[in-house]
């Protein structure tokens, strides 16, 4: 019975062991991406002039 056991022990640190971190690799950007920024950013820019031309009236 102590045997099993010490061989066990032994060989369960092994099983544990883990890889090496593998860093993601960046995939570009597609065109679908670049046109939702552009989108986003025009939106963006377009509530900021509304804020301003809402402040100006007061």
């Amino acid at each position: 019975m102590r045997l099993p056991l010490s061989l066990l022990a032994a060989l369960t640190p092994a099983a544990a062991v883990a890889e090496a971190f593998q860093r993601p690799i960046p995939q570009p950007q597609t065109a679908q991406a670049e046109i939702s920024y552009f989108v986003a950013s025009l939106l963006l820019l377009m509530a900021l002039v509304a804020v301003q031309w809402l402040i100006s009236r007061r």
